[in-house]
C-alpha cells in the first residue's frame, strides 16, 4: 500500500458545482489530465480548460438520457486496479485501461428533489447510479485512488498535492474514503427511507438506516466523565434549538439542550396564544402561565416553584420585551429560548454573560407528525410523537356536576401542561398559570400531594391567603387506579379534573368526586411520558 500517490489524472463528475471550475483550474496547473461527463465537462470548457469526454475513455457515447456513461470496465479498472499487482497491471496494459487517480464525484440532489415535491418519476430518475459506483469503486480502492465527495474538501485536497508534491498522502486517501462510504450510505438511506415511508406508506419497514450528520461535539454529557455530541437528521426536518441563533452565553452542554427542548416544546403548544412562559428544570416544568403580557405570565410561572426555576430554562411562545428580560435576569437562569427580542431584552441579557440566549424565529408545529427514538440494551424503540390532542368536543363530563367555562378553561390548559411533564404527572391549574405541579412519581397519590405541597409553599412564600390550588382544576396524564390520588386533588382545593379515564375503578373514583362535590371530564386519552 503506497503512502503517496501522484494524481496524473482526474474524473470530475458533479452534480453540484460549486467550485468545481476552481479547483479544476489548479488541477490543470499541476498538471493534470482531467476527464468528465456532461454538465461538468461543459462548465469546465466554457472556463477554458481542456477535458476528455468520458465516452473518449468508454468508447462507448453516453446514452439512455445519461443513465449509462460511466458504468464501464475503462472506468471501474482504472478505479479499481491494485497498481502493484503484476495480473491486474497486466490486464491494464492489455485492454488499454487508464489509472485514474484522483475521482471528484457529488450525487444526483435526490434529498432536495424529494423535498420540493416532485412527482414520483422525477424523484426516480434523481437517483444516482453511476455516481454511488464510482464513489464505491474509488473509496475501496483508497491505497492507490482519492476520493472527494464533498466540495469543502477541495482546499484540504490541493494543499496535500502541494505538500506531497503533486499527490496525495495515505492517511488523507483514508479520509476521503471513511467520507465517501458515508456520504453514499447517507444517500442510500434517504432513498430507502423515501420508498418505505413516502412511496409505500410502510410505518415501521422491516430494515430502516436512519442518517445523522455530526453538527459539533459538546463539552460533555450528562455527566462529566461522559463524552457527548449533537447529530442534527440528514434529511428535512423541524427547525429547533440546533437551528436557532445563540446571541450570547456559553457553549450549551448536553443537559442545557435537553432541557431546553422539553421548554421548547412545552412552549410551542401555546403557539399563537396569549402570551406564556414556561419555566423547566431537569427536563420537567416547575412553572407555566399564560397571561395579558409576558411579564405577568412570566410572574405567574415564577410563583408556581421559584426555588426549582433558579438554574432552570425559560421558553416563551412570543418574542421577548425588556420588561420580561430584566425580571428573568433576577433569577439565575441557564437558557432562556424565545421566538426573538426585542433590543432592550437583549440588552438586559447582555449583562448576564454567562446565559445562553436562544433564538429560534418562530416555534415548532405541535401537532407536527413524526417519530422519536428510545436506545435500550441491544434494540431501539420507536413509536409516533405524541402529537394527538383533544378539544372541548372531545371531552366527556362523568360527574353530576359539569365544569364551567373557567373550570373548562383551566382543565384544558393543565392538561396541555400535564401532557409534557414526565409520568406520574399531576399538574393543578387556575386562570391560566400552574399551582402546583408533581412530576416522575411511582404512584399518583404522591405526585398530587407533592403537587398541593409546592402550592402550599408558594402560598406561605408570598403571602396569599390560600394555596392557588383552592378552586383550581387537576390533570392527571393517566387514569386515576384508585380514589386517593383524585381525594387528594379534592383536599388541596382544586373542584374539576381532567383525565383519561379507563380504570377498572371509575366507577368508584367517579363516585368519590360527586361526594367531593367535583367536576370531571374524560379524554379518553393518556399521555405517558417518559
Amino acid at each position: 500500500m503506497a503512502e503517496s500517490i501522484p494524481i496524473k489524472r482526474a474524473l470530475l463528475s458533479v452534480s453540484d458545482k460549486t467550485g468545481i471550475v476552481e479547483l479544476g483550474q489548479a488541477l490543470a496547473q499541476r498538471g493534470v489530465e482531467l476527464v468528465s461527463t456532461g454538465g461538468t465537462a461543459k462548465a469546465l470548457r466554457e472556463a477554458g480548460l481542456a477535458v476528455k469526454d468520458i465516452s473518449q475513455i468508454t468508447g462507448f457515447p453516453e446514452m439512455m438520457d445519461g443513465r449509462v456513461k460511466t458504468l464501464h470496465p475503462m472506468v471501474h479498472g482504472g478505479l479499481l486496479a491494485v497498481r502493484d499487482n503484476p495480473e491486474h497491471a497486466s490486464a491494464m496494459a492489455e485492454h488499454g485501461i487508464g489509472a485514474i487517480d484522483l475521482v471528484v464525484v457529488n450525487l444526483y440532489p435526490f434529498e432536495a428533489t424529494v423535498a420540493k415535491g416532485a412527482d414520483r418519476e422525477t424523484v426516480i430518475e434523481n437517483i444516482d447510479i453511476g455516481g454511488p459506483s464510482m464513489v464505491r469503486s474509488a473509496a475501496k480502492n483508497h491505497a492507490y485512488v482519492a476520493i472527494v465527495t464533498d466540495p469543502a474538501d477541495y482546499p484540504e485536497l490541493l494543499s496535500q498535492m502541494d505538500e506531497t508534491g503533486g499527490g496525495t498522502g495515505l492517511d488523507f486517501r483514508k479520509r476521503l474514503a471513511a467520507r465517501a462510504f458515508a456520504a453514499t450510505a447517507a444517500y442510500d438511506s434517504a432513498i430507502s427511507q423515501w420508498f418505505a415511508h413516502a412511496d409505500q406508506q410502510e410505518k415501521f419497514p422491516p430494515k430502516v438506516s436512519m442518517t445523522r450528520v455530526l453538527s459539533g461535539t459538546l463539552r460533555y454529557g450528562e455527566n462529566p466523565h461522559q463524552d457527548a455530541a449533537l447529530y442534527l437528521p440528514a434529511g428535512p426536518h423541524a427547525r429547533g434549538l440546533p437551528q436557532a441563533e445563540q446571541v450570547q452565553g456559553k457553549e450549551l452542554s448536553y443537559n442545557n439542550y435537553n432541557d431546553a427542548n422539553a421548554a421548547f416544546e412545552l412552549a410551542a403548544e401555546f403557539r399563537g396564544q396569549d402570551p406564556a412562559v414556561v419555566i423547566v428544570k431537569h427536563a420537567n416544568p416547575c412553572g407555566v402561565a399564560q397571561g395579558e403580557s409576558l411579564l405577568t405570565a412570566w410572574e405567574g410561572a415564577l410563583a408556581c416553584d421559584d426555588v426549582s426555576a433558579f438554574g432552570g430554562i425559560v421558553a416563551t411562545n412570543v418574542p421577548l420585551d425588556g420588561q420580561t428580560a430584566e425580571a428573568i435576569c433576577k433569577i439565575f437562569t441557564e437558557v432562556v429560548v424565545a421566538p426573538g427580542a426585542d433590543e432592550e431584552a437583549r440588552a438586559f441579557f447582555a449583562r448576564k454573560k454567562n446565559l445562553r440566549l436562544l433564538l429560534t424565529d418562530g416555534l415548532p408545529d405541535p401537532r407536527r407528525p413524526g417519530q422519536t427514538l428510545a436506545i435500550i440494551a441491544g434494540g431501539i424503540l420507536v413509536q409516533d410523537r405524541d402529537s394527538a390532542a383533544i378539544t372541548r368536543e372531545d371531552l366527556k363530563v362523568v360527574t353530576k356536576r359539569a365544569p364551567s367555562e373557567q373550570e373548562l378553561a383551566d382543565c384544558l390548559f393543565a392538561w396541555t401542561v400535564a401532557r409534557h411533564v414526565k409520568s406520574n404527572a399531576i399538574v393543578y391549574a387556575k386562570d391560566g398559570v400552574t399551582a402546583g405541579i408533581g412530576a416522575g412519581q411511582m404512584n399518583r397519590r404522591d405526585s398530587s400531594r407533592i403537587a398541593a405541597m409546592k402550592a402550599r409553599e408558594a402560598a406561605e412564600k408570598f403571602g396569599w391567603a390560600e394555596p392557588r390550588t383552592v378552586g383550581s382544576a387537576v390533570a392527571s396524564d393517566a387514569f386515576f387506579p384508585f380514589a386517593d390520588g383524585l381525594l387528594a386533588a379534592a383536599e388541596a382545593g382544586a373542584t374539576a379534573v381532567i383525565q383519561p379515564g379507563g380504570s377498572i375503578r371509575d366507577e368508584e373514583v367517579i363516585a368519590a368526586a360527586d361526594e367531593a362535590g367535583l367536576a370531571m371530564v374524560f379524554t379518553g386519552m393518556r399521555h405517558f411520558r417518559h
